[in-house]
């Protein structure tokens, strides 16, 4: 019984470290109020890298479905010219995204804070 009463302080030990880690250099970061403003600009590109079912049941007009798994061997349908935008459903997977954007080439990245689970219309 002890033992779990360890691990869940691990695990929450653990998420607050996530959420207070600043994200990669290079990287931006926006919670999904800010994101509201940004939707809809010609020069940006809106990525959402969950799985098509999760696409599927919910999204963002105008967010492109490119799953992470998929990432890497799709990323030439994106413009290093351009900003992306990268949104999952918490924001882990999009951090991720985001990580390997920047490794790729692409330099003006922003991840989106809490993603889909916080994302209010």
């Amino acid at each position: 019984m002890e033992w779990i009463i360890w691990v869940l302080i691990g695990a929450a030990v653990l998420w607050v470290a996530y959420r207070f880690t600043p994200p990669a250099k290079g990287v931006e970061s926006i919670s999904t109020e800010d994101l509201k403003t940004q939707l809809g600009k010609k020069d940006r590109q809106y990525i959402d890298v969950r799985t098509p079912g999760e696409f599927k049941g919910n999204h963002i007009k105008g967010f492109k479905n490119i799953p992470l798994n998929e990432l890497p061997k799709r990323m030439s349908e994106l413009s290093k010219d351009k900003e992306v935008l990268v949104i999952c459903q918490s924001g882990m997977r999009s951090s991720k995204a985001s990580q390997l954007l920047k490794k790729n080439g692409f330099t003006a990245i922003t991840n989106i804070r809490g993603g889909m689970s916080t994302y209010r219309r």
